[in-house]
């Protein structure tokens, strides 16, 4: 497994920009498919964007779609989640995820396929 460390500054106004980091150590980050998840207030886990180990695929949630984007700079072990265009309904505790996964089998947006997780970071928009 490997440990995840979530950074970023969680509040902001509708419309605006956010972005999350989150820094990963203990195992080789380059064999590693890496994503978001989110969970509002009273909801359920939700998936947000994955990208794979060499970077080269993404995939993207329909309700965030065109508005984040998800990256990685493995130079410094850390994949980022850049949020436009931001909405209230994106409040949510946002949880970075990491796994050695194989994307043959399908693009891993189920939390399941997951094996390391972070803390969680707030994200609060206001409206």
């Amino acid at each position: 497994q490997v440990q995840l460390v979530e950074s970023g500054v969680g509040l902001a106004q509708a419309g605006g920009s956010l972005r999350l980091a989150c820094t990963a150590s203990g195992r080789t980050f380059a064999s590693l498919t890496m994503a978001w998840f989110r969970q509002g207030l009273g909801t359920e886990r939700e998936f947000v964007a994955t990208i794979n180990s060499n970077g080269y695929m993404k995939y993207y949630a329909d309700s965030v779609s065109g508005r984040f984007t998800i990256s990685r700079d493995t130079a410094k072990n850390t994949v980022y989640l850049q949020m436009s265009s931001l909405k209230p309904e994106d409040t949510a505790v946002y949880y970075c995820a990491a796994a050695a996964i194989s994307w043959s089998t399908g693009v891993p947006k189920e939390g399941a396929r997951y094996n390391s997780w972070g803390q969680g970071t707030q994200v609060t928009v206001s409206s």
